[in-house]
């Protein structure tokens, strides 16, 4: 994405890939690449049901399925699983394959939609909660002021990396690195080794 116009909005859940790797965000989002792998494609199967839309309520609680957000300020887009409205306050819910990792790129995804929610209902939203389909349960998320702000960031970390228009280096924590879909074609090993720096397990 060498000088391109950057785009007027960024989707969502590409801050989902931010999070874990710059790299893997760029290689998805300006290059437009993807590998699907078992664990890619199982998630999709899994989110078949989510991604249904609809409204209905269930004792007394409204839940409203893939409902689409937007902010103008931070110029971002993109849909939440799943919305809750109960006894006055707005929920999002979040729903991912496996278990809850170390990382935060799933908590930044939720807030990202939170703040989009914010913006639209004129509301302040507390916490959300991640669906883990490996766990069978939910997770509770505080919308907290260090978790808003580092959610901000990773939206101007975006725009500029787009704006930078170069493929980002191998990150540092090489660990993520196992279990990404894209390290086939990213190959970060192989580039750290022509750059002639140590060898990592």
């Amino acid at each position: 994405m060498n000088g391109p116009e950057l785009p007027d909005y960024i989707p969502i859940a590409y801050l989902n890939a931010l999070e874990y790797c710059q790299r893997r965000f760029y290689y998805e989002f300006a290059l437009g690449e993807m590998i699907v792998n078992e664990h890619v494609l199982e998630g999709a199967l899994r989110h078949e049901g989510v991604d249904t839309s609809g409204v209905r309520t269930e004792e007394g609680v409204l839940r409203r399925r893939r409902m689409y957000v937007y902010s103008d300020r931070l110029r971002l887009v993109g849909f939440a699983d799943l919305v809750e409205l109960s006894g006055g306050e707005w929920r999002p819910v979040e729903y991912k394959k496996g278990r809850m990792g170390r990382w935060l790129n799933d908590h930044i995804q939720l807030c990202a939609q939170t703040l989009c929610l914010e913006e639209r209902l004129g509301v302040s939203i507390e916490h959300g909660f991640m669906f883990y389909f490996g766990s069978r349960r939910r997770e509770e998320v505080v919308f907290t002021p260090a978790l808003r702000s580092r959610t901000e960031a990773a939206v101007e970390r975006a725009f500029a990396l787009l704006e930078a228009g170069r493929l980002p280096d191998p990150i540092e924590e090489w660990r993520k690195c196992r279990d990404c879909s894209l390290e086939p074609l990213c190959l970060p090993r192989e580039v750290r080794q022509l750059r002639g720096e140590p060898a990592r397990n």
